[in-house]
């Protein structure tokens, strides 16, 4: 009986205790300290969070530089082919190589001159032994002068010795001849520069004996190059004499030219004509060299244009766009055209709303609609861009 009482005892005291637990849970709190009841708005909707922290800027009118693009090939302004002008003779010594500047009248290579001395020295006595003979004559044609008057001579021998006197002359300067081309074929024993440049192929071996003519050397003159870059019969007109013109080649080497010549002709099967760039003396300062692919941008001048900050285009799909900012804070995507570049700016060709601001720090990881949260840009971002602009306007 005590058992049962006991027992009963406890299950009322459970009864009780949920019960004040059910009442004590369910009894209304202060709003205050309710999360869900001061997260809700007056009408009792939900106030939604910013998907991002972003930064924003309007875009800015810039100077840029008008360009025209172009392609082309590196070659030499000029090439000397530097050949032998003795025949029959052997290449003694071969002072250069491929790569070497030169000056001009610099000795290149040099061929064996036993040959040429042993004719020189033949041509000399022979030429003395004219002189002799001329000499000889001239005394007998002013005897025979001399005794025209006492009638010891009849006047065809004495026209004989006179004929005799201008035959020796006639031999003496044939002699004198063969001797002057004696002494140049002595010279052309050194080949020699024709002007200042660079040895740009060499074909000259020690030992070979070659006729006259053959190319021993080539030589880029001056070490000066030249860009021929081809631009289209549409844009030709836009290029002068004297325009300026960047040039960069494959290996990233970048140099400044200007237009030295235009072609008169355009290629009737690439509708393009060569517009040709002389170069610096870049043959030893740069990688540029002759034979080289190359593009380059033409210096037409300058125009203002409407620019955006680089971080504020979002290329998605193929396309270019940028997010701008609605009073609401949210944010609307909007397809560019974009154009020229300058340092971290980027020129918008496209029309853009009167007022409009583009998000710059964050827009990569928006979506159309998104609300954000604006901040200022951090100053040390913000003050580059800034000065690179009015740095590039004051050029």
């Amino acid at each position: 009986m005590k058992r049962s009482t006991l027992v009963i005892a406890l299950i009322a005291l459970v009864v009780v205790i949920a019960a004040i637990f059910f009442m004590t849970r369910g009894k209304p709190s202060d709003k205050s300290a309710d999360p869900a009841a001061a997260a809700k708005t007056k009408d009792g909707a939900h106030s939604p969070k910013p998907a991002l922290t972003v930064t924003v800027a309007k875009p800015e009118a810039t100077e840029l530089m008008l360009t025209l693009a172009a392609n082309g090939n590196v070659a030499a302004w000029q090439e000397a082919v530097v050949g032998s002008e003795s025949n029959g003779l052997k290449l003694a010594e071969v002072r250069v190589n491929v790569g070497d500047l030169v000056k001009k009248g610099q000795v290149l290579a040099v061929f064996s001159p036993e040959t040429v001395q042993a004719d020189i020295a033949q041509s000399r006595a022979s030429l003395a032994e004219a002189r002799a003979t001329a000499a000889d004559a001239a005394g007998n044609a002013a005897r025979a002068r001399t005794l025209q008057a006492t009638g010891a001579l009849s006047q065809q021998q004495i026209n004989q010795y006179q004929t005799t006197e201008q035959t020796a002359k006639a031999r003496v300067e044939a002699a004198e001849a063969v001797l002057a081309a004696q002494q140049v074929r002595g010279r052309n024993t050194q080949v020699l520069a024709p002007d200042d440049g660079v040895i740009s192929a060499r074909t000259a071996t020690v030992g070979s004996v070659v006729s006259a003519g053959t190319e021993l050397f080539r030589l880029i003159r001056q070490g000066r190059l030249e860009w021929r870059a081809e631009v289209t019969s549409a844009e030709l007109s836009r290029v002068a004499v004297g325009t300026t013109a960047f040039v960069v080649s494959a290996s990233g080497a970048q140099v400044r030219g200007k237009v030295r010549s235009i072609a008169p002709t355009v290629d009737p099967q690439t509708r393009a004509a060569l517009v040709y760039v002389d170069l610096p003396n870049v043959q030893q300062n740069t990688g540029i060299k002759a034979g080289m692919f190359a593009r380059g941008d033409f210096e037409l001048g300058r125009s203002t244009a409407p620019t955006v900050p680089q971080a504020s285009i979002v290329p998605r799909d193929g396309f270019n766009n940028v997010f701008l900012l609605k009073p609401d804070n949210k944010v609307t995507q909007l397809k560019v055209q974009i154009g020229r570049r300058l340092n971290d700016r980027i020129e918008i060709t496209s029309a853009l709303p009167d007022g409009a601001q583009v998000i710059v720090q964050g827009a990569g990881f928006l979506n159309d609609g998104d609300l954000v949260r604006v901040v200022d840009a951090p100053a040390s971002a913000a003050q580059p861009a800034r000065s690179a602009a009015s740095a590039a306007a004051a050029k």
